[in-house]
């Protein structure tokens, strides 16, 4: 592993030890300027963004994410995600693209699932998650 690598994994173990998402920002940051061709570091930028109520910042961080891997769905959930939450227009296109890989990869819909669970355990009462886990997964 390269030292990216370790950060980044460093990272996500603090996040699933609880460390506070403001704190951990930075970190996803700088892994994200120091691997800007990491589309999960930025995945999970957009994520923490999301979490930190910060939906702008979101957004752009969903979009890089988006564009190295189009096919990630959870990418493309952030990426709704900070649509919804800044009142931009064109959702649909990226929930139902999310929907067919969840569908069809059941590892990956493990994973989304995961993630709704996490995010709405974070925030109980996070209207725009529950909206897009009733759309994504049904």
């Amino acid at each position: 592993m390269t030292e990216i690598e370790d950060q980044f994994q460093a990272a996500i173990e603090q996040y699933k030890g609880g460390a506070p998402v403001p704190e951990l920002i930075p970190t996803f940051k700088d892994i994200c300027q120091r691997a800007q061709k990491s589309s999960s570091a930025w995945t999970c930028l957009a994520w923490l963004y999301l979490l930190d109520e910060k939906p702008h910042q979101a957004y752009k961080a969903a979009q890089r994410a988006v564009k190295l891997n189009p096919e990630d769905p959870q990418a493309r959930i952030n990426l709704a995600m900070a649509m919804l939450e800044t009142g931009k227009k064109g959702v649909r296109p990226h929930i139902e693209l999310a929907q067919t890989i969840v569908n069809a990869v059941p590892e990956l819909r493990q994973e989304v699932t995961d993630n709704f669970a996490d995010g709405l355990s974070r925030k109980p009462e996070w209207d725009s998650l529950q909206r897009l886990q009733m759309l994504v997964l049904g």
